[in-house]
């Protein structure tokens, strides 16, 4: 450990991975002065950060041994073994940051991995881009080991000001990193089907952005909380956007999508849910109610 001028707490961090992120990683913590190692499979990536001020290894063991904290960002969980696995020898008694993107699954069959040897060890994900690495905006999403999180919280936040330890389940940042790239896929899925479909009257998505942005700000988003009520409570009656009345609706986007002549590969699954659900008799209840097919899709 050392202090950097401010006299604040600064640890060495190893950071193994430079792609995009990782080597966004990297630069926020040389750019808030903490000693910084870096590795790469492919060593001509670390000269940008050694301009910088980091400090390239020239093997995995030399990375691993050289700092307390290791963070990995690397292209999978196999590749993470793949890097790991020759130097096991080394990781007793560090912190194992992983912030390589996986699946629960996997998430958790590395920390028993990582427990065998003797590390500490906390998955996690990270909900930004590589420009908002280091932002008060950056979302970090981290579980597992709640002792090492705690005594490097300080270091960690350095990646982004809204940092979350989820518990103890170290599969919980993969579930949400899934889960919120559902809501934007989806979002943004409906988005270029809406531009599409004005599009084919000759209105650009420029013209129409607006209205799409308006249309999110003030109608869809402050529909979220009500419907996570309903969710969590399975109370889903609705006398103002009942099933029915959707089941109109998006037959109308439908058919309106091949008269003129766009995809509407979008929306037709959604259709495909309400329809269902009001073909098992819920045709009162609200959109929340979809989420039942979604926890049991098989009835």
């Amino acid at each position: 450990m050392s202090t950097d001028p401010t006299g604040t707490t600064v640890t060495p961090v190893t950071v193994a991975g430079l792609g995009l992120m990782g080597s966004a990683l990297a630069a926020a913590f040389t750019g808030q002065g903490h000693p910084t190692t870096v590795w790469n499979r492919t060593p001509a990536k670390c000269a940008p950060l050694v301009e910088q001020g980091a400090t390239a290894a020239g093997t995995v063991a030399d990375a691993v041994t050289a700092s307390p904290v290791v963070i990995l960002c690397l292209s999978d969980y196999e590749a993470v073994r793949g890097v790991l696995e020759p130097v096991r020898e080394h990781l007793a008694g560090r912190v194992l940051v992983n912030l390589t993107s996986g699946t629960p699954q996997e998430a958790r069959e590395t920390a028993a991995w990582a427990a065998e040897q003797g590390a500490r060890y906390l998955d996690g994900a990270i909900m930004a881009i590589p420009q908002l690495v280091g932002s008060p905006d950056g979302l970090f999403f981290y579980a597992g080991d709640a002792e090492a999180f705690t005594t490097h919280e300080q270091t960690l936040r350095v990646l982004g000001g809204n940092t979350l330890h989820l518990g103890a389940d170290h599969g919980l940042p993969s579930l949400y990193d899934v889960a919120l790239l559902g809501m934007m896929w989806s979002a943004l899925g409906g988005y270029i089907q809406a531009v599409a479909l004005v599009g084919s009257e000759g209105i650009s998505a420029q013209d129409f952005l607006a209205f799409s942005g308006q249309w999110l700000d003030h109608v869809v988003s402050p529909m979220l909380p009500d419907l996570a009520r309903e969710m969590d409570e399975r109370a889903y009656g609705d006398d103002t956007s009942s099933l029915h009345v959707n089941k109109d609706a998006i037959a109308h986007l439908v058919e309106t999508g091949r008269a003129q002549g766009v995809g509407t590969d979008m929306a037709l699954p959604m259709q495909a849910l309400i329809e269902r659900r009001i073909a098992q008799g819920h045709g009162s209840d609200g959109l929340a109610s979809l989420v039942e097919l979604l926890r049991n899709p098989s009835s």
